[in-house]
């Protein structure tokens, strides 16, 4: 007669996880397997039959299922393993981010896996694999700037204060220029590289046209710009176009204007006594990010300008035109909010990896 597994009870705690790993599509199929063994032996069937019916041998059977009756259901868990030991331990991963925080060879600008191979004597492909895990991309770069403005945090704090809180019934408008665009004339279109891609291209070769400076205001409630366009970026052009932006609105209204330090936004107090009702507001030094204007200026270089070519200055201030024509009809105010950067940021992200 064939052997038959002496039935066994299965608690009504561990039911409902036996039937979960029994019909589970994603648990390993040796946990599929040991749970199904001791749901079958809790019925009575032979020995033979469960072996037959999961592909395997008869020993397995009595082996889980007393591995079950003793341990319950961590009886069915694989214990761990030692495995083979790592070649490549946490010293190895300290040294190899320590070197990338010194300064690289004589010679060259920053390091590269090879040189820091070279520099350990170990093989590359370790010094990659440590690089893949920390997520550190030797070739990417990103920049930085630090204000150093002793007054950085009242001038910030009046700038965003007339973002968030304008005062009642006033105007705010960032203002700013983009100068010296060249109106470049080349042969661009699409064509296929050789892993069958299309991008788009353009010749490396091109004439040049002469440059524009673009004068720009955005209106922060509504996010309209008004544009200026000039051959010369001197003080008489920036009053020139600071007045006919004055002019856009009420002599008695308040309009409150944001600028960067640049030498022609200074020293304008003739031109302020007159337009009293204008109010000039200075970002601190190194910061004119906080200027929303060259949030404009990037989608108008984005847009606009990078990859087109320009016969004439003509052709680039049209195509300045319609650039804010097309724009302002669907403008939108920005919104801000500009990540906080700690401290921690500020210092060598690499040494903050060794422990």
């Amino acid at each position: 007669m064939p052997r038959r597994t002496p039935k066994i009870e299965i608690s009504s705690e561990d039911r409902p996880t036996l039937l979960r790993w029994a019909n589970s599509r994603t648990l390993s199929k040796q946990i599929v397997d040991r749970a199904k063994m001791i749901l079958y032996s809790e019925t009575g069937k032979a020995v033979k039959e469960i072996a037959s019916e999961l592909n395997t041998y008869p020993n397995k059977i009595i082996h889980w299922r007393e591995q079950y009756v003793q341990y319950g259901l961590k009886g069915l868990q694989d214990n761990p393993r030692s495995g083979r030991p790592a070649k490549y331990d946490a010293a190895f991963r300290n040294s190899v981010l320590k070197l990338v925080s010194k300064p690289p060879p004589k010679g060259l600008a920053s390091w590269d896996g090879p040189t820091l191979a070279a520099e350990l004597n170990m093989p590359v492909d370790a010094v990659w694999k440590v690089l893949r895990t920390e997520g550190i991309n030797l070739q990417r770069q990103r920049s930085w700037c630090i204000s150093t403005d002793k007054d950085f945090a009242p001038k910030a704090a009046d700038i965003v204060g007339l973002y968030l809180n304008p005062p009642l019934n006033a105007v705010v408008v960032c203002v700013d220029e983009k100068p010296s665009m060249q109106a470049l004339e080349r042969k661009t279109g699409f064509i296929k590289t050789d892993n069958g891609k299309v991008v788009r291209a353009y010749q490396s070769t091109y004439k040049r046209h002469g440059t524009l400076n673009l004068f720009g205001a955005l209106a922060v409630s509504t996010g309209k710009v008004k544009g200026k366009i000039t051959e010369t970026k001197k003080r008489e052009d920036f009053l020139a176009f600071m007045d006919e932006l004055v002019a856009d609105y009420q002599k008695d209204q308040e309009i409150h204007v944001i600028l960067d330090n640049y030498s022609t936004h200074k020293k304008n107090e003739e031109w302020l006594t007159k337009n009293k009702n204008v109010h000039f507001h200075f970002t601190p030094t190194s910061a004119s990010w906080l200027n929303q204007i060259e949030i404009w200026f990037s989608i108008f270089s984005r847009k606009a300008l990078r990859g087109a070519s320009f016969t004439s200055p003509d052709d680039l201030r049209q195509q300045i035109e319609n650039f804010i024509e097309r724009y302002n009809p669907e403008s939108k105010p920005f919104k801000w909010r500009k990540r906080e950067v700690k401290g921690a940021q500020l210092k060598d992200n690499i040494g903050n990896l060794i422990i």
